[in-house]
């Protein structure tokens, strides 16, 4: 049973669960596919953002003022904690759910403005387009395998990023965004990155790192950015494919356990992210070094 009302609701309807995770910070995932059915959400004691991600031409959404239409791929619906709906799906629809709390929401706040928001209210929003949010989710949210403890930075990282994106644009704080604060201290980065090198096997956290640096999550990723130009997920996948490359070549380790002690949950989905980066397999590269 999940902490989230709307995931265990949903299961008592036609709609059928693709795939889910549940994130370090408990923030959850999941895809779910439906189609000629109506569904009530209400109560909640959570927020629900939606995108649809195939399909919903055919979806409905009950006001006073009777039905409306205007699902379609790459929209959006925001239903905030005990908000209620009804939909009417008349067709078929594959969508991506995120469940977070309100806790979730004060902490981002406050560790982004160093302010403690008297109350965070959002908006609820229906069928709305919204290409920053889209991008969010096909890009980071919807790569990769969701098991695999290689991609669980990323969707932390993520994470953080839509629920900054709800209170920047559909909450009732209009503070002023904080100013950077410049890059990591040397000290604290080498500290990190020993940290990293040390754990490429492990299922590393944006928590973790942000510990180590004696940070908030999010200005640990603002500053780690400022310093090295990148995400912390983008360089913890650098690092693990670097090691990785280095066995390939000079040790006769399977690439299976080479795929493993760099933090895959399999030699597949490692070899799709060793070409992504290379433009060559594993196994290839391998043949390459022996000749």
């Amino acid at each position: 049973m999940s902490q989230y009302d709307t995931f265990d609701v949903l299961q008592h309807y036609k709609t059928r669960l693709q795939e889910t995770v549940t994130l370090d910070n408990q923030v959850q995932l999941a895809v779910w596919q439906n189609s000629h059915d109506r569904v009530t959400l209400e109560n909640t004691r959570h927020h629900t953002f939606s995108m649809y991600v195939q399909d919903g031409y055919e979806s409905y959404h009950k006001r006073p003022d009777g039905w409306f239409n205007g699902g379609a791929p790459g929209r959006f619906c925001l239903m905030p904690q005990a908000s209620q709906s009804t939909w009417d799906i008349r067709g078929s629809l594959r969508f991506a759910h995120f469940y977070c709390t309100d806790q979730h929401l004060r902490q981002l706040a406050e560790q982004t403005w160093d302010r403690s928001p008297a109350s965070i209210l959002l908006d609820e929003r229906i069928f709305v387009a919204d290409p920053a949010l889209e991008a969010l989710y096909r890009h980071f949210l919807l790569t990769g395998n969701w098991g695999d403890p290689a991609s669980q930075m990323m969707l932390s990282s993520a994470s953080t990023m839509v629920m900054l994106h709800m209170l920047r644009q559909y909450s009732q704080l209009q503070w002023q965004e904080p100013g950077s604060r410049g890059g990591l201290a040397p000290a604290v980065l080498r500290r990190v990155k020993a940290r990293i090198d040390a754990q490429l096997g492990d299922p590393l956290t944006l928590a973790d790192l942000a510990t180590e640096a004696g940070l908030s999550e999010f200005h640990f990723s603002r500053m780690f950015r400022q310093s090295e130009g990148m995400a912390p997920h983008q360089y913890v996948m650098k690092r693990r494919l670097a090691q990785a490359e280095q066995w390939l070549r000079h040790s006769s380790r399977s690439i299976t356990d080479i795929a493993l002690a760099c933090g895959f949950s399999s030699a597949s989905h490692f070899s799709q992210r060793f070409r992504a980066e290379y433009g060559i397999t594993p196994s290839a590269l391998r043949q390459h070094s022996s000749d």
